[in-house]
């Protein structure tokens, strides 16, 4: 497999307000790391809950929403990546355990701010298996990816899904056989994100909204927000230079201004 050569910066907690970790390995349950050198633009975020194979404890969620805000104000970030830091798992989903010890008032609050959580990463959980209905979106997000009648299937038995399968009904972009080192998918995530990198970052943001927007009303709404977020982008700096680039038929060098 060809590797690219970057530097690595060291992992570092954001920490949440007024959260403790419940004693993962590193202090902290989520850490960021930027990359240096031909991959810098892109951010790593390392989900390090061991203890809980990533699950979606209070913790856990709190110093993750705490370092997506802060990350979002950071315009040297391009391309985030979610890491797992444990090892044969990404996330386990909802911490049942800790949920099981909350009163009703304070589920209906945590899975409210999950909810928000999932809008910013795009995921739901399907947790019908252990007699719940699904509350982080996945009874709104699954229809919308795969139509309502395969939704209520998995939804209904909470049948578990390989890479494969889930590749070819469209909820994963890519499945990959694991290498070696255990890290195919994030070898292949990386190469993505280095495909991404080098494009106008305004363009993409602005791209990302006008889908994200765009999917949850009808296709004339649809096409107004597209409108709004072309208008945003036609001042900029970085569309000048892509049109001059072309022109002269060279590499445009974005600045995200």
């Amino acid at each position: 497999m060809l590797r690219v050569l970057c530097l690595l910066r060291p992992w570092r907690p954001l920490r949440a307000r007024g959260c403790a970790s419940d004693g993962a390995a590193g202090g902290s349950e989520i850490q960021v790391r930027a990359l240096a050198g031909p991959d810098q633009g892109i951010t790593e975020i390392l989900m390090n809950r061991p203890s809980a194979r990533n699950a979606l404890g209070n913790v856990f969620v709190s110093e993750l929403l705490e370092t997506l805000a802060q990350l979002r104000e950071d315009r040297q970030v391009r391309v985030l990546l979610f890491r797992s830091g444990v090892k044969g798992v990404f996330c386990a989903g909802a911490d049942l355990k800790e949920r099981e010890q909350m009163s009703e008032a304070e589920v209906g609050v945590f899975v409210q701010r999950l909810r928000g959580l999932m809008n910013d990463i795009v995921m739901g959980l399907i947790e019908t298996t252990r007699g719940l209905l699904p509350g982080a979106g996945g009874t709104q997000r699954l229809p919308r990816c795969l139509g309502v009648a395969l939704a209520k299937e998995l939804i209904f038995t909470g049948r578990r899904l390989s890479g494969t399968e889930a590749h070819v009904l469209g909820l994963v972009n890519h499945a990959v056989a694991q290498n070696e080192e255990g890290d195919a998918a994030y070898q292949r995530a990386r190469a993505l994100a280095q495909e991404i990198l080098p494009q106008a970052p305004i363009a993409v943001r602005l791209g990302k909204v006008a889908i994200d927007r765009g999917t949850e009303v009808d296709i004339a709404s649809g096409m107004a927000i597209e409108g709004m977020c072309y208008a945003q982008n036609i001042p900029t700096r970085d569309r000048l230079e892509g049109m001059a680039a072309f022109r002269e038929k060279r590499t445009p060098k974005f600045v995200g201004k």
